[in-house]
Parts: structure tokens; sequence; C-alpha cells
């Protein structure tokens, strides 16, 4: 893979169109929509007032050195890369090593330095002759806040969670925050929030916006999250691109639209070869061959897939119960456990199911690969928002496990609000057990009325998801419409 110096050298001369530069967290679940929203930005020909557009993905270094073993460290003339496509250039967030700030003064430490690096950036861009001239950062990334004040840059904040989500963080900071945490100890309270056509219980909030446990984690992301929702308030600021489409969130997408400058650019899942899966973790090809050959001796619809994503680890008594759910059923599975030091303990309780020849672990997955094949009947997941995407633009029905951030939510949207699966209940000590993992399988499984008609409706949202995304559809148009006020903004 060509450097990005040596990309530009060829190319020559300075470019005068957009440059954005979207900036991003080391995590998977932020690194495949970011790869994804830079190449559709890229590939957009023919704005009105715009010449040719140029993306370049910001993450920090510890992720980067992962995709690109071979790069130098942050700020090196050599440290970029290129698909071809879409340029790499890492940051540093002063720890470089893929660990977190654990206290208030490490990420106010981290905050400047990230600050720092990316102003760096910025400097670099210009002086090669590609000035970037929009900030884009996924969710709530403070230093990015902190480098299009400084360097007066158009910021637009990249939403990777549902719209719903969205709507639940602004009014939480907009006049709602008082009743939700006065109702934070009652799952079963029910809060109405402007323009949402049904109200969200406490158990349907992202979790952070009811945590009772007092974390420190969870008051420095709020607050973050305070600030952000603060400058996305100011008259004329920050645009919000939202990865979701109109027919799936019509009401909270609606209801944004009348607070902020929303743009609905999803589903922003890999569709093609070149928006392809980047995977973080172990994913040798012959461990690919071997699952897909599998799944390709199974019959339709007979295969439970269970992942619940790339942060959430399984504990031993969790893990137990999966087990036991999936010996329950009698189904074949694939299940991911990753292997990534921290669940050492939890394969040994797969052995005997795993003996009995009833289904396949693998370490990880190229997750839409496993969903689009007929053999697949079920995913079970956790319910993080790409995972959710992907399963409506695949059209499998779903089990829904949740656990904490936007889970919750997208867990009521499955269910309740788009009819496309069932959410499984935890115990008093937060554990999927294995009776209802296997009751909620069998739910999805069987040819009972219920099944039928979940079926049946995610096989008419894997269409409208198909639709959104297609060439000259509302999500590219959504985006051209971004470009075009960028524009506005610029000039």
């Amino acid at each position: 893979m060509a450097t990005d110096t040596q990309q530009h050298s060829r190319n020559g001369g300075v470019h005068t169109g957009h440059h954005f530069l979207i900036v991003a967290y080391g995590f998977q679940s932020h690194l495949n929509p970011c790869r994804v929203l830079a190449h559709r930005l890229a590939h957009l020909h023919g704005v009105h007032g715009s010449g040719p557009v140029l993306a370049t993905v910001s993450l920090p270094v510890s992720a980067h050195r992962r995709m690109f073993p071979s790069s130098g460290d942050a700020g090196n003339d050599e440290d970029t890369a290129t698909d071809g496509v879409v340029s790499y250039a890492p940051y540093s967030d002063g720890l470089d090593d893929g660990s977190m700030a654990r206290d208030g003064e490490a990420r106010a430490r981290s905050r400047q330095a990230t600050f720092e690096s990316l102003s760096a950036l910025l400097a670099t861009f210009a002086a090669r002759g590609r000035p970037v001239t929009c900030v884009v950062c996924s969710m709530v990334l403070p230093a990015a806040l902190d480098v299009a004040r400084e360097h007066a840059i158009p910021l637009a904040v990249y939403w990777i969670q549902p719209a719903t989500v969205l709507a639940a963080y602004y009014h939480y900071f907009h006049g709602h925050g008082d009743l939700v945490t006065s109702h934070a100890a009652d799952p079963a309270y029910e809060v109405s929030l402007p323009g949402l056509h049904r109200p969200l219980r406490i158990r349907d909030f992202p979790s952070f916006l009811v945590d009772t446990t007092g974390s420190e984690l969870v008051k420095f992301f709020n607050e973050s999250a305070r600030e952000l929702f603060e400058h996305l308030g100011d008259p004329g600021c920050t645009k919000v691109l939202v990865n979701t489409f109109d027919e799936l969130e019509p009401a909270a997408l609606a209801a944004m639209k009348e607070h902020l400058d929303v743009f609905a650019v999803g589903p922003v899942i890999g569709f093609s070869s070149t928006e392809a899966h980047i995977h973080l973790f172990n994913h040798a090809g012959a461990d690919e061959k071997r699952y897909m050959e599998w799944l390709g001796a199974q019959a339709a619809r007979s295969v439970v897939y269970v992942s619940f994503g790339s942060i959430w680890t399984y504990s031993k008594k969790q893990m137990e119960e999966i087990a036991n759910g999936l010996r329950r059923c009698g189904r074949p599975y694939l299940l991911v456990v990753r292997n990534d030091g921290r669940q050492e303990d939890v394969s040994r309780s797969l052995d005997d199911v795993v003996l009995e020849g009833q289904g396949m672990v693998v370490e990880w997955c190229d997750q839409p690969k496993v969903l689009s094949h007929p053999s697949v009947g079920c995913f079970v997941t956790h319910c993080g928002w790409n995972s959710a995407l992907e399963v409506m633009a695949l059209g499998v029905p779903v089990v829904a496990a949740p656990s904490l951030l936007d889970q919750p939510t997208s867990a009521f949207l499955i269910e309740e609000e788009w009819a496309a699966g069932v959410r499984g209940e935890r115990n008093s000590e937060g554990v999927l057990t294995g009776e209802e993992l296997a009751r909620c399988v069998e739910l999805l499984m069987d040819y009972g009325q219920r099944a039928i008609e979940i079926r049946e409706r995610v096989e008419a949202l894997k269409w409208m998801a198909q639709e959104a995304a297609a060439s000259g559809g509302p999500a590219e148009r959504s985006l051209r419409s971004f470009v075009m006020a960028a524009n506005s903004i610029i000039g």
C-alpha cells in the first residue's frame, strides 16, 4: 500500500476542492463506519460548487499501527497511508498503546495531546497543498471540537448511533435531564420526548444517561456530551451526519431536524468490495474459508449466529449460560468469542458443546458475509448500532441482548418499532440465561405466526435499506446536500 505522500506526489498540484478529515476513536465499531463514509465522500462527483473531494481518516496511533504495521509514528512524513481512494493519518492521544485514560488528569492530558497532534496534522496537510476544509468527528470527541474552534474550521459530527439516541441525548441536555435522572432507578418509568411518537422507558434509554453506579467514566462521557450538545446549539453551527435512513427512523429524524442541521446518510455499511470491513482482530483467510465452508454445509435458515461485538466481553457465567442455551436449542450455531487476553477461562465453558459437533466457535468473523449467508436463521446480538444496521440491511431476524451504551435503545427499536426480532431479558445479575436464550431463538426459528411476521418484516426492511444505500438514492443525495452545505459555510 502506497504512502499518502507518494500518492500525492503522483497527482501533483494544490487541491482546490473539499478535504474532510474524519477523526475517530480506535475502536472497530468506529473505524468501519468512518472508513465507509470516507469512501462515499471521496466517490462523490459533480457536487455543485465543489471540486474533487478528498477524505482522510485519522485514528489513534495504536489503531493505525494495527491497520498498517509498517507505519511510523504520528507526525512523520511516512506515517500516512492510502488505499487508493482514502488516506489514513494517525494522531497521538498521548498514550499510543490502545489504553484509555483512567482519571480526570489523565483525560485532560490525553485531550491536549490529541489536540496538538491533530493541529500538527492540519499544518502538514496545508503544507502539502491539501488543506482540511472540514473536520468530521465520530460521536463525542472533545479534542476535535477544540481543533475546529482553534483553527476556525467547520466541524461536523458523525453520529454512528440511532437518531433516536441522538434525540435522547439532545433532550436530556435541553430540559429533560432532571426528569430522566430522578427516575433512573425505575426501568419501567416512561418518558415522552418531543417528536418521538411513543415514550421511552428508562430501560430503553442509552445506559450512560440512566447510570446509577456513579461511574467516573460515565460522568466524563456525559460531561463531554454536554459540551458537544451546547456547541451544537450555536446558530449556524455544526452539522450532524446520522448513520440511519428516513424509512427506519422517520419520527426521530424529523424531530431532530427541528433543532439541528441533520443529514441521514445511512445505512453506512460495506455493501461493496471497496467498502469491505477492516478487521482489528485476528481474522486469517484460512479461518474465513473454514467457517464459510461450514455454513455452506448447513440447511437454509438453520444456523444461530451469536456475536456480542468488538468491545463487550463474556463473563464465565454468561458463557456457561450461552453454551447451555445453544445446547437446549439443539440447532447448529456459529459463535464468536474474541481471544483478546481477557476471556481465557471463558472458552473452556464451550468444550462440551463443541465436542458434540453441534456448531463452530471462531475468534472473529466477517459479519456481513456471515449474515448474508442463506444458512443463517437468526442473529443473537448485543445490539451495537453497526450490527443492528447490518442485520436490517441483510434481512436476518434478531435476538436482542443489550447491555450498555446505545444498545438498549437499539433493542427497543428492533423489537417494538420495527418488529424485526425479540428482546432477551437478562436476570437480576445481568445475565442472559440459557433458558431465555433458547426461548427467544425458538420463537424466531419455528413456524409460528410471530416468527412468520418477523421474517416478513425483516425482508421488507432489507429492501428499504438497500434502496436507501443505492447509487443515487437517499443516502447519496443527503451526503451531496451535506457537501453543498459545507460549501456555503466555507464560501
